[in-house]
Order: structure tokens, then C-alpha cells, then sequence
């Protein structure tokens, strides 16, 4: 049962990838990211969006034992449900 969902993870990275190197390919001209008053280096768009990619596959990899050790104890007691709020 497990290999229906990785197998379905890997197509959608697959995928994401080679949309990455479609733009890429297609975008080579360099930009410039603006925050408020930063301004990144000029970059081609591919490398911006894989770039993004990769932080936020790293970015949620890291977050997502930390969202499932921060889940709160079901309460069995109405007195201690009653004491928490």
C-alpha cells in the first residue's frame, strides 16, 4: 500500500523538474528578486525556481516531524479539559 503514494510523490517531482528545465530553457534571460529593500543578484528564472523548489521540499521535510511532535495530547478528563482553559 505504501508504493501507491511514493510512486505518485516521485511523478509529481518528476514533473516539477522538468517544468523547471522547460522554463528554463525557454526563460534564460536573468532577474532580479526585489524584498522590500533587498535586491538579489540577476539570475535565470530556472535557477530561481529551483532554487524555491528545493526550499520548500527541504523546508517541509524538516517542519513535518516538528508539526507531529507539536500535536497537542488528547485530554481525558473534562476537570483537567476544564483546569486547561
Amino acid at each position: 500500500m505504501k508504493t501507491i503514494p511514493l510512486l505518485a510523490m516521485s511523478f509529481l517531482l518528476a514533473f516539477l523538474v522538468s517544468a523547471i528545465g522547460i522554463l528554463s530553457v525557454q526563460n534564460a534571460q536573468p532577474v532580479s528578486l526585489n524584498f522590500i529593500w533587498f535586491q538579489s543578484i540577476q539570475m535565470p528564472v530556472g535557477v530561481v525556481l529551483a532554487i524555491s523548489l528545493s526550499a520548500g521540499l527541504i523546508g517541509g521535510a524538516i517542519l513535518q516531524p516538528l508539526w507531529i511532535l507539536s500535536a497537542s495530547q488528547p485530554v481525558n478528563n473534562r476537570a483537567e479539559l476544564e483546569e486547561e482553559i
